[in-house]
């Protein structure tokens, strides 16, 4: 098993159709910004999509981005699109993701990281704190979610 970034793997139309095939409305509209081009100009410049793979299979997804669907607001970065395939689902594998993600939100010395969602008692396991509720931008209110990255 191992994390690649969608950007440097050299074979984003093999993992574009493995997205694809995520069954859920949020994996859906990933793939359309990354298939149309528009994942950069909507999350931001450095936004990244993160994949844990073992050899050719997707276990899970998520991306690391400047922007997220809670707008406007100044907080950033996020964790977004966090994604598991069901046959892979109850491994903590998602937990491989975000530990990439705190090496480079070390690596750009970002103290915090935040995330939206509407679970409760899923991302505590990884370490995320509540923080407060914000409205996403259709205006539906969504639980933020903050994660501290501590300097090893």
């Amino acid at each position: 098993m191992q994390v690649i970034d969608f950007y440097c793997c050299g074979q984003q139309e093999y993992w574009l159709e493995q997205i694809k095939k995520s069954d859920w409305s949020a994996g859906s509209y990933l793939y359309e910004l990354l298939s149309k081009h528009k994942f950069h100009d909507t999350l931001g410049k450095s936004s990244k999509v993160l994949m844990l793979v073992n050899e050719d299979q997707l276990l899970s997804f998520c991306t690391y981005a400047e922007i997220d669907d809670i707008q406007p607001t100044l907080l950033t970065p996020w964790i977004g699109f966090v994604y598991t395939f069901p046959q892979y689902r109850g491994h903590r594998y998602v937990g491989k993701l975000f530990l990439e993600i705190e090496k480079l939100a070390k690596a750009e010395r970002v103290q915090e990281v935040y995330l939206s969602t509407d679970h409760i008692g899923l991302y505590e396991k990884y370490g995320f704190e509540f923080y407060q509720m914000m409205n996403d931008r259709h205006g539906q209110p969504s639980r933020i979610y903050k994660k501290l990255i501590h300097e090893s």
